[in-house]
């Protein structure tokens, strides 16, 4: 697909003749033929679509059937697939190697770009993965703060390292699992799970434990779906933290970049003390990053005691792509995007009405959700006792008029700076021949 060059057309997308075979083959290889767990359908039924290409806001699958994306790499492509920019960038980078395992200045340069967006942050240490973003802000809150529980929200999901794997939302309930077979009960133990959007709980979990060295979070959640902080809520757990002597770690592995250009902690005006990346600073090649106040990040080896490595950590290919992106979200990206998300939503409301069917929508720049449910659910609790057999039909009815939504009612959407008007009025129009059928 050619970037500007397609003429899309969304008919006709019901037969996944060559995405069932290539599935099919997949799974005799791959465990579950998949190499993340979300992909499978396994929440919502059926066969996966396997990818051919994808141009903007658009995907083209295996069949030659297109759709109106709103998963974006789950997060990575707010300026949508196949920019220009980003693909010139990785592009005159390869032309000079791909791995050199020594020091770039371009990584310097990517760690300024995010330093600079973030004024609470001092330092970062790129790395691979969001999954490697947050165990290892894990390990340094435990080797700063000398102490080693971990306390975490239900539902909010950090990667798949060993502490975070208790209560963790969207990963395990898509897999119809609570948690993960292989860790520790002696590591899990260490890990305090509380509800999302309870102070009184939090504060309960604070007065009975002294051994709390951190408290991780999702500014948004956002693999329970999208699921905002209540009114007051992270500044009080900011209070709480800092009273306590405990480091507020905030993972922005999905909201980073994404809700504000100084990520949620600017939206919302939180100081993290650690704070976590992925997705978007990587341009959609595998890139994250962990940072926070200096004192704290000079406890990493090789300044201090807390080691954490990596063979590929500030790659030069992840690296250029990330600094083309984050150099293109200027103000009117993000009004954009955030006009978008609002749009959306407000219109999907007025078709649910219009249908009668019961259902709610969260969002924030950039994110969104629907829940089939008569109010707006603000914990993992209320988000599974939402109507998920309506969501399933409704996610099969949208993909077979060219709409792909998150293969899972407990995943956020995305809304990129290439859905434009066309893409939206289609996706609109589905929705309303969709609901009508529900």
């Amino acid at each position: 697909m050619s970037q500007h060059q397609v003429q899309y057309d969304f008919s006709n997308v019901s037969r996944h003749v060559h995405s069932e075979q290539m599935f099919e083959r997949a799974k005799a290889l791959i465990p579950g033929g998949v190499n993340s767990p979300v992909r499978a359908f396994n929440a919502v039924g059926g066969t996966p679509i396997f990818i051919a290409g994808a141009d903007g806001a658009v995907l083209q699958d295996m069949d030659g059937h297109q759709y109106v994306d709103f998963v974006g790499s789950w997060g990575p492509m707010i300026l949508g697939h196949a920019n220009k920019k980003v693909i010139a960038a990785i592009t005159e980078t390869a032309q000079l190697g791909t791995s050199f395992g020594a020091p770039t200045d371009r990584e310097t340069y990517l760690a300024d770009l995010i330093c600079d967006r973030h004024p609470h942050i001092d330092m970062v240490r790129l790395v691979n993965s969001g999954t490697e973003a947050t165990m290892s802000a894990i390990r340094l809150a435990r080797g700063f703060t000398g102490k080693e529980r971990l306390i975490k929200c239900d539902g909010h999901y950090h990667g798949h390292g060993d502490s975070l794997l208790v209560a963790a939302g969207s990963g395990a309930a898509s897999a119809g699992i609570p948690g993960s077979a292989g860790v520790p009960k002696a590591l899990a133990e260490l890990t305090t799970v509380v509800p999302w959007n309870d102070m009184a709980a939090m504060e309960s979990v604070f007065k009975t434990y002294d051994d709390i060295a951190a408290v991780i979070i999702e500014p948004v959640a956002g693999n329970m779906g999208c699921v905002p902080p209540a009114e007051g809520y992270l500044q009080a757990l900011r209070k709480l933290c800092t009273a306590h002597g405990v480091l507020l770690i905030i993972d922005e592995v999905m909201t980073g970049f994404r809700v504000h250009k100084g990520s949620a902690q600017t939206l919302y005006g939180i100081e993290p003390d650690i704070a976590c990346f992925g997705k978007i600073i990587g341009g959609g090649l595998p890139l994250a990053a962990y940072g926070g106040r200096r004192e704290i990040m000079q406890k990493l080896a090789p300044l201090g005691p807390v080691y954490q490595a990596g063979t590929l950590s500030g790659n030069p290919l992840a690296v250029a792509a990330g600094a083309a992106t984050v150099e293109q979200l200027t103000d009117d990206v993000y009004k954009k995007v955030d006009e978008t998300t609002l749009h959306i939503i407000k219109e999907l409301q007025k078709l649910t009405a219009k249908h009668n069917i019961p259902a709610a929508f969260t969002g924030v720049c950039g994110m969104f959700s629907i829940f089939f449910a008569d109010k707006a659910p603000t914990n993992f609790a209320e988000v599974k006792k939402t109507d998920v057999e309506r969501f399933k039909k409704f996610f099969h009815g949208m993909l077979e008029e060219g709409v792909y939504l998150a293969p899972s009612p407990f995943e956020a959407c995305f809304v990129s700076y290439a859905h434009d008007d066309s893409l939206i009025e289609h996706t609109l129009s589905a929705a309303d021949s969709v609901l009508a059928g529900l």
